[in-house]
Order: C-alpha cells, then structure tokens, then sequence
C-alpha cells in the first residue's frame, strides 16, 4: 500500500507544482539527469551482481524484442489501411513499441511482486532501451530522410554506448566477478532510493493533456496495443514456450507498462508527431496504474 501510496502522491506532487508555477518549467530535466547519470546505474551494481544466470533469463530479452516487433507489425497495418505518411507511422511505432520499465516499472514492480524481482526487471530495462537506440532512432530518421540519404552506423553506436545507465550495466557485469561490490551497497541503497520517488516526480512534472480530442483515434490505437495486447502477446508466448516463475511474471509484467517516457524525447528530437507521443505516454501512465493491477491479477491466474 505504501508504494501506490508513493505512485499517486510523487505524480500528483509533479502535476500540481507545474499547474501553480512553484517550480521552474524544465524542472524535470535536471531530475531526469540525476535518475540517468547515478541512480539507474546503481540499480544495475546493486542487483545485477545477484543475479543466478539461467535460460530462463533469456525471456525477458526475447519480451522486449516481441512487444517491438508486435508493434511494428500492427502499426505498419494500421497506418497502411489509414493511409498514413511515414511521419505518423514512426509516431505511433514510437509511442506503442517501448515500454516504461524503469521510471513506472520499478516502483509497480516492489509494489505488486517484490524489491527481490528487480534484478529481472533491469534485464527487460536494458533491452528496451538497445531498441530504442538503434531501431527506435532509425525508424525516427525514416521520416526524416530525403532521397538517397543513408543512416549512419558511427552515430547509432555512438548513441547506444554513451548511455549512462547501460554504461552502469556493462559495468556492473564485468566488475562483479572481480571486485567484491557488497561493502559498497549502503552506498548503492540510497542511490536506488531515489529512482522511483523522483522518477514519478519528474513524470507528473512533464504530464500534458491539452488537445487530445484532435488526435483521440491514434491514441487510442496506441494505448490498445501497449496496456492490452503487447502484454497479452508476451504472455501467449509464456504459455506457448512453456516459460514460468519470476522470468515469465516480471516480462508479462514489465510489457504491460505505459509508455515510455524518452519515447517523447526522441520524437522532439527527430521533428515527429510530438504531441501525439506525449498525450500516449500521458494517458498510458493514468490508465496503465489500472490495467496493470487487472494485469497483475492476469499473471497470478495464468502463471503462478
């Protein structure tokens, strides 16, 4: 209870300081520095080094890739039977194909299945955001690119090993064979602290529902796919290959969460459908906090 207490109060605290001008405009960017640069890292040296590796762990990898593949197929056939132009196709493969696995997916997760499941939840993290940085971006420079113009290798490694938190991971990976990290875990603890109080902070900071009528159709075509069947899709294959424990519930879990929230930031940066992106990830947090606890039950029904 304390944790749902925790979600409504840190967005509501964010939504309310925004609308009454107590805090400056582009707070959350300062917020979202420190959450990048020291407190996702140290999720990754304070749980990956726990991890017992298995071929169980594979699913949460194989979850990530499923529900941006699955997205990418619905979207190309939506936008093909709505005659949409690349720009809105991009938009919406945007908004549906990368999950909130750390800002919302963390704190639901220690709410609903325990601090323990964490070291899971980092697996489907990092493999959300290799996608966002390689097929996320080039799918957003798809609708940038003029005839004959290439995307350049160089520049998408340069994206995908400057990131702080999988700096953190490969880190976390590497050195826990060597170098004994447990005298460093008070250390570590308050660094994790802070990840989810601040991350929903910085959240209700940035949640922005102006205009939605306009554009209610795409949202609700991408609010579909993302609460509904990305999770139901990642559970069909759970059954399917016969996965269960916390591998299959954290990756069922983790594909049900809204959107993510550099979904947003990669859309202002490559001149997509802004708004449109925003307003998902605004109503997937609000309606996600709903289908997840339906989600929740989901799970424990179908997969122990």
């Amino acid at each position: 209870m304390v944790n749902f207490i925790m979600i409504v109060l840190c967005i509501a605290a964010g939504m309310l300081l925004r609308r009454t001008n107590l805090i400056h405009a582009e707070a959350h960017k300062g917020i979202n520095t420190w959450i990048l640069y020291f407190a996702l890292p140290a999720v990754s040296f304070k749980y990956l080094p726990k991890i017992e590796w298995s071929s169980q762990l594979l699913f949460p990898i194989f979850s990530a890739v499923l529900v941006w593949a699955g997205s990418w197929l619905f979207m190309e056939l939506y936008c093909k039977r709505k005659s949409y132009k690349q720009r809105s196709r991009s938009s919406l493969e945007l908004a549906a194909g990368y999950s909130n696995t750390s800002f919302i997916g963390f704190p639901l997760i220690m709410a609903y299945f325990g601090e323990e499941q964490l070291p899971i939840a980092i697996i489907c993290d990092q493999t959300t955001f290799i996608l966002l940085s390689t097929v996320g971006i080039i799918n957003a420079l798809k609708a940038n690119l003029h005839e004959g113009e290439s995307i350049s290798v160089r520049f998408m490694f340069g994206k995908l090993i400057s990131f702080p938190p999988l700096i953190g991971c490969i880190l976390a990976l590497g050195l826990s064979p060597f170098v004994d990290l447990s005298m460093a875990e008070p250390f570590f603890d308050k660094l994790v602290a802070t990840v989810g109080p601040l991350a929903l902070f910085s959240i209700g900071l940035q949640l922005k529902f102006n205009g939605w009528r306009q554009q209610a159709a795409q949202i609700s075509t991408a609010m579909i796919y993302k609460l509904i069947l990305a999770p139901a899709l990642v559970l069909l294959f759970a059954l399917l290959l016969g996965v269960k424990g916390p591998a299959a519930r954290i990756s069922i879990f983790e594909a049900a969460m809204p959107t993510l929230v550099t979904s947003g930031i990669i859309a202002e940066q490559y001149h997509l459908n802004t708004k449109l992106v925003n307003l998902v990830i605004g109503f997937s947090i609000i309606i996600g906090l709903l289908t997840t606890a339906c989600w929740e039950f989901v799970i424990r029904m179908l997969i122990g």
